[in-house]
């Protein structure tokens, strides 16, 4: 089982956590960061888990847009450590952030994003998305507008039709533990070939449900395979077999062991 979308720099007592979960069945984790700060920290998780994690570096659209020194620090950092780096992310438009007055501002984040997609396409990775709701639809534009080929949309809320174009071109879209108590994700579900479901927490973020008041881990995986088997009527194994698939398909399998040569030993 993978986590395609987790915050990991956020979790305390990480090695112990890390153990927990593998004994539990996760093979491997997505740790996506928020800015120039947990990108470092990203990395550096990476290098001291080179075979389960995934490291994605970012800036989260729901907080005030990067300062152009930040910027420049972090697209050095990229080209200094891309051997260990398996996508941009994440990045995206606000949604739950940005109030009515400030739509025109939006612009700004739209340009941004659009900076963010060249980066990918030069750097032939993979970029993972926050865009919910009404600005689903712009990111995807963007997306086909650079002809980029893989992409992951993080927790989607979006019309089934804007589902349909995103995985009609080829997209990966994730479902969290909501999944299990909430019949908006399970409808989204239904809509999601399973070929580009994947499996995601957004840890540490807390759920309700039968998650109440439990620490959000990758272990809560398990119970969203189990939903999506049931949703779609296919055997438990057969879902978890093709979510894996999925996630190796997206991120590419060398990259896990990238960080396997002498360049990882050097400190971030």
């Amino acid at each position: 089982m993978f986590d395609a979308h987790i915050h990991l720099n956020q979790y305390k007592d990480i090695d112990r956590q890390i153990e927990q979960w593998q004994q539990a069945g996760i093979e491997g984790v997505a740790a996506v960061s928020t800015d120039l700060r947990s990108s470092y920290e990203t990395l550096s998780l990476k290098q001291r888990y080179p075979d389960f994690i995934f490291a994605a570096i970012g800036f989260h659209p729901e907080q005030p847009l990067p300062s152009s020194r930040d910027i420049t620090e972090w697209e050095n950092l990229l080209r200094r450590e891309r051997h260990l780096i398996s996508a941009i992310g994440e990045v995206g438009l606000p949604y739950y952030t940005l109030h009515e007055q400030q739509h025109d501002y939006l612009e700004h984040y739209i340009a941004f994003l659009d900076e963010m997609m060249c980066i990918s396409k030069r750097e032939s990775l993979p970029i993972i998305l926050h865009a919910v709701h009404s600005h689903t639809p712009i990111a995807y534009d963007l997306l086909t507008r650079h002809h980029i080929p893989k992409a992951h949309f993080h927790w989607l809320k979006a019309a089934p039709s804007v589902v349909k174009q995103i995985t009609d071109s080829g997209y990966y879209i994730s479902v969290t533990p909501e999944a299990c108590y909430r019949e908006r994700d399970q409808d989204l579900i239904r809509h999601v070939p399973l070929k580009q479901l994947l499996t995601e927490t957004d840890g540490p973020w807390p759920f309700s449900g039968p998650f109440q008041n439990k620490a959000t881990s990758p272990i809560f995986i398990e119970d969203v395979i189990k939903k999506i088997a049931e949703v779609k009527g296919k055997d438990i194994m057969a879902v978890q077999k093709q979510c894996k698939q999925n996630m190796l398909a997206l991120f590419e399998p060398s990259a896990l062991n990238a960080a396997g040569s002498e360049e990882n030993e050097r400190t971030i």
